[in-house]
């Protein structure tokens, strides 16, 4: 099945609801939640720095060290399971993807604020390839200079998510926090860092 574009100005958005079947997506969700070593990252709010409401992990090459936020992460080792992933994405996508960031949203108090995934060491124009597994998330879009030019996508277990071109230089996004009782997610958004990867 084709993923679904959308007519987003300045901007390269796919989605795939059931890139992955429903038992891998299952198997996936238990392997990355039991053995990825999860821990809180510190981000930049405001001028302080807070602990991100949801767990995180970098996971990489070994040289794919990564900023953001003006925290800097080395990034901890492949997992199998997540090897097979990049694999069948790098096959799918052209893509080189060397790291993966995994976010563990456990219920719905933890949530992604508004942010682009436009680090220098992405590049002018990253392809991030997200794969969405457990509870069913609001996820949105809005275009930086025209708020009306928006989306929202509810990002279903086992789906991918593509947000390439010009994506991140002309639009924001985010995870929403709810007030619904909702189960734990987890995100896994891949990514090609190239370039100078010291600290700015």
């Amino acid at each position: 099945m084709l993923p679904q574009t959308f007519d987003l100005p300045d901007a390269d958005v796919r989605y795939a609801p059931q890139w992955l079947a429903r038992d891998a997506a299952d198997a996936l969700f238990v392997a990355v939640r039991d053995g990825v070593a999860w821990e809180r990252h510190r981000i930049r709010l405001f001028g302080r720095d807070v602990d991100a409401p949801r767990l995180s992990c970098w996971i990489g090459d070994a040289d794919a060290t990564y900023t953001y936020s003006r925290m800097r992460y080395t990034p901890r080792p492949w997992p199998e399971a997540l090897l097979a992933i990049r694999g069948r994405l790098r096959a799918e996508c052209g893509a080189d993807f060397n790291g993966v960031l995994a976010n563990l949203y456990r219920d719905g108090n933890d949530g992604m604020g508004w942010h682009s995934d436009d680090e220098p060491e992405l590049g002018a124009h990253p392809l991030i390839a997200s794969v969405s597994l457990g509870a069913t998330r609001r996820f949105v879009i809005r275009h930086r200079g025209n708020r009306s030019r928006r989306l929202e996508i509810e990002l279903a277990h086992g789906s991918l998510l593509l947000m390439g071109g010009a994506t991140q230089a002309h639009y924001r996004h985010a995870l929403p926090k709810t007030a619904r009782a909702v189960g734990a997610r987890i995100n896994l958004t891949f990514r090609r860092l190239i370039g100078d990867t010291t600290v700015r």
